[in-house]
């Protein structure tokens, strides 16, 4: 059955019987087993698995640990340990897995081998411990309970390495805040194992009797009970409370038992000194120790020292006289050690363990003199002089501890029955109080004495002077807290101290209060009081003699300390000596008599007053520390207050008081003797006069140094802001007259300049006001306060500028303000309802915003004012505090509409323009004047102001009364719209606009916070009441989405409610038009169109006539929502109608000066109505209509070229806008016109409108735009005034080239000027020409366009006189146009500027509409004239231009511009998104529109442009531009390649192969075709027989680099011949600046003229000249070799000679 090797059966996994039996008892027990197997004993457990069936087991277990764990159970030592090593080492290096295996068996092996005799063994066991829980982890759980017992155990082993390192795998298996659950967890198991070996284990059962020797055994019997009882105090302390009483029952059990009271009196400790020379071998090591101050380890060693002594047999402390002399010695001397000084708890121990020493030596040795002498003068004495000359020992409880030895002794003399140990205590306390006199004597008996020991010697009095020692009670206090506050970490503590009196020293200093304990010694016994007040006298009596004699301040602090604790009669009378001076002439017979009684009051005005008058002194506390003493002497309060009064009027300095009364604020003791004085009239008097002169800085003398003068302060400060039992320390009628003073002098600082206000003293009212608001909790408010307040909050709210305060102040005053205000919300009654300051400051800021003129920084300085003011507010419980401060600040409704009234009416400008209101009456009576500049209109302030503070209301869930929200909000929107509306605001006020923003006060805020269900009600209610702005707010929200427009339906559904027409009727059904239906628009239309039928002429004129009617069909036609021809038509036969019954209402060819504003608005809704009408009508207009449209705006534009003068009267600008417009619109319709709508037309309309109207039109707007912009060199074009300009511009584009021609402006010719054109041409370009200068964009653009059409006309001109420019120059040049080529100089002076310091490749954004915009603008116009012209000019005509540009380097310039203004992406926006595949829309394939009134592209107008011109000068000038791009740095010529190749070159190479594809010129002999795919052209010359093919290729950055000409067949031709013109049309299509074909044109030129006969020039081997296109003509007299005369130019210069290039002959 139980054979060792026997097979077991194949797939029988069940193990047998006993092995499940010993599954079983571990489930049940928990813990493992011992297995009692085949050992000599149980205590030896065989290597047998005692849990789960064996097989099993050793079938988990890796077979290496299998063999180590073998190893372990064996009893050789070495084995063990290195078992144990190699074990720790597997843990760490195998696998998780692996490990987990070994689990089962380990507890076992632990708990034996951890008790293990050999201590190498116990700590390698912990040590690989921790290595199998650091590679396990959580995985030990349930092995826990198991192992715990032995687990404490280990960790008091007292092999300290064994014990460190259970605690590292203790420490390692839990955090410190998880071991207290760890032990409650196995808290049952622990102490079982914790009794047994306590109860029952004996040295027998833990060892082996046969095998281990009985000295052995019983040394593992002691060290296991060591162990077990320092593991149940490690149990108790770190078991949590709650878990405690759970064990209760074990721990009575234990208790119970005999055995475990007996291990106390064991025999173990008393035996030890029978074993051992005590001299020799223990107390000189003992001794080195303690000298050592228990290195380091003093509080563990020394709190021993006395239990240990105390225990010592006499026969070993034989002589003890010697022994005693030695042991404290040594204690002494291990005080002085380094690690005692640095460590307070080291040196409180060694202190303490000093006196108890001492105690216990005195009490045993009693009675023999010797041991006496030797303890007090050789061991106490010494000691407390040591002590007193070292600082750092001073601050322990050595004097304390003094105290408590001689209360003990005197306590023990005066109670004593046994006469004789009284009588030998009384003698000890004898000896020791001489030997103290005569060290404390010694002490202060030096004339510089030293600081330390002076300190030393007052302290240890004072200590002395107390009848109780501080120890006692605090020994019960700390007690105390100890047992009743049961805490985790109160077990901590008990466990880390052993009761001594050397403990917890920090407790100690806590509770050690000094009291003025005024004759206290009266409690002391006598044996102390006698001899103390005598050494106290004598060193008084010392040290008054000293300051006396040598004035020594270190002797008079020592008396201040000395009286401190001592002060009675008989000390004074002990210091006034024998003198009998007088206290001074002039003192009240009360005071000298007083004197007289009292040698205290005597002293105090003998010498005291004398001493702190001194002014040399920097620290005078201490002497008015003796003042109090003295005072302390008097009988009663009376006394007192008679005395300081007396003492203020004269003898006092302001630092005294200032000293006196701080030490009153700091003591109660001390303020209870000075209270009558406090609150007295002399004092209050006093300190009034001080704040007059301290804020009028009117000092005794002015040289008084700062600290005087802050020190004066400092004592108002105190005065006014400490309080006791909620009381003013002085009269509060003084309080209030001292604050009366302070407010007087801030509010003259507004006088004052910042410099002066800087040194006056509001620094300091600020830091006086912030106490005295501070502390005043539960003190209410003075009214002089509240006025104080007041201005502090006015000074914080005003800017710099007003206030000329420096900033540092003005932070002070914002602190001081705002703890005021706090103070007055915190006030626990509702006196604040009655508040003046909230009323006041409410009624100021309505004043501040409505009247004064605020600027931007005023504005933002007033609001940041507000918001820290109602945020403290806030904080009132109060919330309608809120509510009520808003409703003060706001304006009633006349206020609001002055407010309104007095806004600017520039507004207006633009929704008139625009057509969004219409107006017939003159309302621009406001406008910015120039002062107004900077300051906000009060309307914009208030709305502000009030929004502000609605908005931190809001968010406070606080309720306003009176519609107050909405009407708040809606004068912000009134604001904000106000803004929106005008054209060229001011600067100030986009910086309103952001800091609204910042603010966060935007309508949306408001709208979420608040309910604004009100609002729309209220806007509408004022839209139908005043128009105007109130009807744009509704148009904007509408449009911003704030609201939807179901919303605003009910307000406009019925119809019929708007009419009889008022103006704001008007403005708010034109303001909701673009809003409104189809069908909506239709129901208004149908409302006006009966009252159109108005006769008279005041009807046709009025809003609720003509004028009101037709401007809202013309609102409901702008948005295009009126398709009916018919309606369209009756109107416009009704205004026909009106034409022939009121002629005169129509403006035509008159003088506005006479016209009313009604017929103005009537004129500017008919003709808008005629615009309209041409846009929208698409039936056809018969003749008449045509002629009525078309005469009467020729004739309104009469009237606008007549009427210049007066375009400043906003409607006169109105109407010359529309006119423009009017015939604008005209233009375009014809213009527009195909051969399909000619049909549609009256038959001679369109030569009617060629001959006559368009030459009408054009021959008075060309005049009106010379002078227009003649008189004034800056014209914005955003501005209203020159609102005309962008229509009538835009109807100058639409000019013709005859109509420029037939111009009729006045001659304007320059001297000097070279030119070849007629005057008239001059005339006009020197006209036009200037204005591509002109600051405003539509100007720029009109006049662009008339000259684009000009420039083709111009080179004809110069080809006329092209002869004059003939062979004999070297390099002849011809200037393109003068006029644009001065003008071009001037714009490259001003790009110089704006673009001159940019490096090339750096994009610059020009912002549109600005000055450098129309710089930019016009100089890329400019150039694109030009390159019109040079694109104009023929082939001999460019070479000669270029060579001009070359030389004016111009061309170079603009490259260089190009490429700082060309966008680094030139991709339209929109195009990112389109169809992957296909090539991306660019500036370069776009062509640019150059529109007067679409301004939403002008951010993109400058960077198009530029790509746009750098486009037209690659395509018209390459080879200049190649020659540029070749000679510029590296870094422009990588940029400009890259560039190029990215984005230009593909188009120009497409653009280059199509017109060569679609060209139609055809060359006689030459064929040219053309490849697109591989940018390829073919050209074939054939004459005769001759075939020569040439293939002309692209570079991939066309036309930056060379054109590659490469051979195709060639018949007939000479190879020399054919290098030669393949070289030749190589340099035509390198050198000339035009296409290919123009190229391939002059190549073939040149090759006819070789078959004709004509020679090649011998230098450049051509017969026609590359550059200038000329024929060799210059022939040489001998060889008769013929040149052109440029290369031979060329040939002398480079040469230096003028010899023949061929015949070397000179050349004549």
């Amino acid at each position: 059955m139980g054979g060792k090797n026997k097979q077991r059966t194949k797939g029988n996994l069940r193990p047998s019987n006993s092995g499940r039996a010993a599954e079983l008892l571990a489930k049940e027990q928990g813990t493992v087993p011992g297995f009692i197997g085949f050992g000599t004993s149980h205590s030896d457990l065989g290597y047998v698995p005692a849990i789960q069936g064996a097989e099993e087991i050793d079938s988990l277990v890796d077979s290496d640990f299998r063999m180590v764990l073998r190893k372990l159970s064996k009893k050789d030592v070495t084995t063990k340990l290195k078992a144990m090593q190699e074990f720790g080492a597997m843990c760490t290096e195998r696998d998780t897995e692996t490990v987990k295996g070994v689990l089962p068996y380990w507890p076992r092996i632990f708990c034996k081998i951890s008790l293990d005799h050999d201590r190498r063994v116990r700590e390698a066991t912990q040590q690989a411990f921790e290595k199998l829980i650091l590679k396990v982890k959580k995985q030990l759980a349930p092995y826990l309970k198991s192992l715990m017992g032995y687990w404490l155990m280990a960790q008091c082993d007292t092999y300290t390495p064994a014990a460190f390192a259970a605690k590292d795998a203790f420490e390692a298996a839990f955090p410190p805040s998880k071991q207290p659950e760890a032990i409650a967890f196995c808290k049952d198991e622990i102490t079982s194992v914790l009794q047994d070996h306590l109860i029952k284990e004996t040295p027998d059962t833990l060892s082996d009797p046969q095998t281990v020797p009985e000295e052995e055994r019983e040394a593992k019997f002691y060290r296991v009970v060591t162990c077990s009882l320092l593991a149940l105090k490690k149990l108790l302390c770190l078991l949590p409370d709650n878990e405690l009483h759970s064990l209760e029952e074990k721990f009575k059990s234990l208790l119970s038992q005999n055995k475990f009271w007996k291990y106390g009196k064991h025999s173990v400790p008393q035996d030890c000194w029978l074993h051992v020379n005590a001299k020799k071998s223990v107390f000189p090591k003992l001794s080195t120790v303690i000298r050592e101050g228990g290195r380091g380890l003093a509080t563990v060693i020394y709190p021993y020292l006395l239990p240990f002594i105390s225990k010592l047999p006499q026969s070993i402390t034989d002589p003890k006289l010697d022994f005693f002399k030695n042991f404290l010695t040594s204690l002494v001397a291990g005080l002085s050690t380094e690690k005692t000084k640095t460590s307070s708890s080291e040196s409180s121990a060694v202190i303490s363990a000093f006196f108890e020493c001492l105690r216990f030596i005195m009490q045993q040795n009693l009675g023999e003199e010797e041991i006496e002498q030797m303890l007090i003068n050789d061991q106490l004495i010494p000691f407390i002089d040591a002590v007193l000359k070292d600082p750092g020992l001073q601050h322990g409880q050595l004097f304390n501890h003094l105290a408590e030895t001689l209360s003990s002794w005197e306590a023990k003399a005066d109670t004593e029955k046994d006469e004789k140990t009284a009588h030998n205590l009384e003698n000890v306390l004898i000896r020791f109080w001489e030997r103290l006199s005569e060290i404390c004597i010694s002490k202060i008996n030096e004339p510089e004495a030293n600081a330390e020991s002076v300190l030393g010697v007052s302290n240890l009095l004072q200590v002395l002077q107390k009848p109780k020692s501080s120890l006692k009670s605090n020994k019960k206090k700390n007690g105390k807290v100890r047992f009743a506050d049961e805490t985790p970490e109160s077990n901590k503590e008990s466990e880390k101290c052993v009761s001594s009196e050397g403990e917890n020293v920090e407790g100690w200093e806590l509770s050690t209060e000094p009291s003025l304990a005024y004759n206290s010694s009266d409690f002391l016994s006598p044996l102390r009081k006698k001899p103390l007040e005598v050494l106290v006298c004598k060193l008084a009596e010392m040290s008054i003699n000293y300051v006396n004699e040598q004035k020594s301040e270190q002797h008079l602090r020592f008396l201040s300390t000395l009286l401190d604790s001592f002060s009675s009669s008989q000390v004074f009378k002990m210091l006034l000596g024998d003198e009998k001076q007088s206290i001074g002439q002039a003192k009240p017979p009360e005071i000298a008599k007083l004197a007289q009684k009292n040698p205290a009051v005597q002293f105090l005005y003998q010498k005291l007053i004398g001493w702190l008058n001194e002014d040399q002194r920097k620290d005078s506390g201490f002497l008015v520390d003796i003042l109090y003493s003295a005072l302390g002497c008097c009988d009663n309060d009376m006394e007192r207050k008679k005395v300081l009064d007396d003492l203020t009027k004269v003898d006092l300095k302001w630092n005294s008081l200032l000293k006196i009364i701080e030490k009153a604020c700091s003591s109660s003791d001390k303020h209870a003797l000075v209270t009558p004085w406090l609150k007295g009239d002399i004092l209050g008097e006093k300190l009034v006069d001080l704040a007059d002169r301290l804020c009028n800085k009117d000092l005794e003398s002015q040289v008084s140094s700062e600290s005087h003068f802050s020190e004066r302060w400092t004592l108002l400060s105190l005065v006014l802001s400490q309080h006791v039992k909620n009381d003013y320390l002085i009269g509060d009628v003084y309080v209030e007259r001292i604050i009366v003073k302070l407010h007087e002098t801030l509010f003259k600082t507004k006088k004052l300049s910042e410099a002066e206000n800087s040194d006056s003293s509001v620094s300091f009212i600020c830091d006086v006001a912030y106490n005295y608001f501070s502390s005043a909790k539960g003190c209410l408010l003075m009214p002089s306060s509240e006025d104080l307040l007041l201005t502090l909050f006015q000074l914080c709210a005003q800017s710099k500028e007003k206030t000329h305060m420096p900033d540092f102040l003005i932070c002070k005053l914002k602190n001081t303000w705002l703890s005021g205000v706090n103070l007055l919300v915190h006030q626990t009654d509702s006196t604040y309802k009655e508040s003046t300051f909230l009323h006041l400051s409410a009624l100021w800021l309505k004043k501040q915003i409505q009247a004064s003129s605020l600027d931007i920084n005023s504005l933002q300085v007033l609001l940041s004012a507000v918001d820290d003011l109602l945020n403290t507010l806030l904080e009132s419980e109060d919330s309608y505090l809120m509510g009520v401060y808003i409703g003060s600040v706001m304006p009633n409704n006349s206020e609001w509409e002055n407010m309104r009234q007095s806004l600017p009416m520039q507004w207006l400008h633009r929704p008139l323009l625009e057509g969004r209101l219409s107006l017939n009456y003159e309302c621009f009576k406001t406008d910015f004047k120039e002062q107004d500049i900077k300051t906000l209109p009060s309307h914009l302030c208030t709305s502000a102001l009030l929004s502000k503070m609605v908005l931190i209301a809001l968010r406070k869930k606080i309720v306003l009364e009176n519609n107050e929200l909405e009407k708040i909000i809606a004068e912000l929107l009134y604001s904000l719209q106000w803004c929106e509306e005008l054209d060229n605001p001011p600067v100030f006020l986009a910086g309103f606009c952001e800091m609204l923003q910042k603010m966060n006060i935007t309508y949306d805020n408001l709208r979420v916070l608040g309910n604004t269900s009100g609002l729309l009600q209220l806007l509408f209610n004022r839209s139908r009441e005043h128009g105007t702005l109130w009807s744009l707010i509704i148009a904007k929200l509408i449009l911003s989405r704030s609201i939807s427009s179901d919303e605003v339906k009910p307000h406009y559904k019925r119809k019929e409610g708007f009419f009889p027409l008022t103006e704001g009727n008007l403005h708010t059904i034109q303001s909701l038009c673009p809003f409104l239906s189809k069908e909506e628009k239709k129901e208004f239309s149908a409302q006006c169109i009966p009252a159109l039928f108005a006769w008279t002429k005041k009807d046709l004129c009025s809003t609720n006539g003509g004028f009101g009617h037709l401007a809202i069909f013309n609102s409901c036609l702008q948005t295009r929502s009126i398709d009916d021809g018919e309606l369209l038509h009756g109107i416009l036969k009704i205004i026909i109608s009106w034409k022939k019954e009121h002629e005169d209402i129509f403006l035509f060819s008159c003088n506005l000066s006479e016209a009313s504003p009604e017929v103005l608005g009537v004129n500017i809704e008919i003709i808008r109505f005629l615009s309209l009408f041409l846009k929208y009508c698409s039936s056809p207009l018969a003749e008449s209509e045509w002629d009525f449209i078309m005469c009467s705006m020729l004739a309104w534009l009469e009237t606008t070229s007549e009427n210049q003068a007066l375009y400043s009267v906003p409607l006169v600008q109105l109407f010359a806008c529309v006119s423009c417009d009017l015939a604008c619109d005209l233009s375009a319709f014809f213009d527009s016109t195909t051969l399909d709508t000619i049909g549609s037309l009256p038959v001679n309309l369109i030569s009617e409108w060629k001959e006559f109207f368009s030459q009408g039109i054009h021959s008075l707007l060309l005049p009106i735009l010379v002078t227009v912009t003649g008189e004034n060199k800056d014209m914005s074009e955003t501005s209203f005034q020159n609102a005309m300009l962008k229509p009538m511009c835009e109807t100058l584009t639409y000019i013709s080239k005859e109509q420029l021609l037939s111009h009729k402006l006045p001659a304007r010719l320059v001297v000097d000027q070279k030119t070849n054109l007629p005057e008239y041409l001059q005339t006009l370009l020197n006209t036009l020409a200037p204005l591509l200068l002109f600051r405003a964009r539509p100007v720029q653009i009109a006049v662009y366009h008339m000259l684009y059409k000009l420039m083709p006309e111009l080179p004809q001109y110069d080809q006329d006189n092209l002869k004059s420019y003939g062979d004999e120059e070297e390099e002849p040049a011809l200037s393109p146009p003068a006029a644009l080529m001065s003008l071009l100089s001037t714009q490259e002076d001003l790009l110089e500027n704006v673009l001159g310091c940019i490096p090339v490749g750096q994009i610059v954004t020009i912002k549109p509409l600005s000055e450098d915009f129309c710089y930019v603008l016009g100089y890329l116009l400019t150039w694109k004239l030009i390159l019109t012209f040079f694109k104009a000019a023929s082939s001999q005509l460019r070479a000669l231009y270029s060579m001009y540009l070359r030389k004016t380097k111009s061309l170079n310039k603009l490259l260089y511009h190009l490429f700082r203004l060309m966008p680094e992406n030139p991709t339209y926006a929109e195009t990112a998104i389109e169809v992957p595949n296909k090539d991306p829309k660019t500036f370069f394939t776009e062509e640019l529109q150059l529109s007067i009134r679409e301004t939403a592209t002008l951010p993109y107008h400058i960077p198009h442009l530029a790509c746009s011109v750098y486009h037209m000068t690659l395509k018209d000038l390459p080879a200049m531009v190649r020659l540029w791009w070749n000679s510029s740095e590296k870094r422009v010529f990588n940029i400009v390649d890259r560039f190029t190749s990215k984005y230009v070159s593909n188009v120009l190479s497409f653009q280059e192969i199509s017109s060569v594809q679609t060209s139609t010129q055809l060359f006689n002999g030459m064929t040219v075709k053309a490849r697109a795919t591989t940018r390829e052209v073919m050209a074939t010359y054939t004459i005769e027989d001759i075939v020569i093919e040439l293939i002309i290729q692209l570079p991939s950055n066309y036309p930056l680099g060379s054109i590659t000409v490469e051979s195709g067949k060639r018949v007939g031709v000479a190879v020399q011949q054919w290098r030669n013109w393949m070289l030749q049309l190589s340099t035509y299509l390198t050198h000339q600046n035009g296409s290919i074909m123009e190229g391939l044109a002059l190549w073939k030129n040149n090759v006819d003229k070789r078959f004709e006969g004509v020679e090649d020039c011998m230098i450049c081997f051509s017969v026609i000249h590359g550059f200038n296109y000329s024929l060799p003509k210059k022939a040489c007299r001998t060889c008769k070799k013929k040149f052109h005369s440029a290369c031979l130019y060329k040939w002398f210069t480079s040469s230096n000679k003028s010899t023949c290039p061929l015949c070397r002959e000179t050349f004549f």
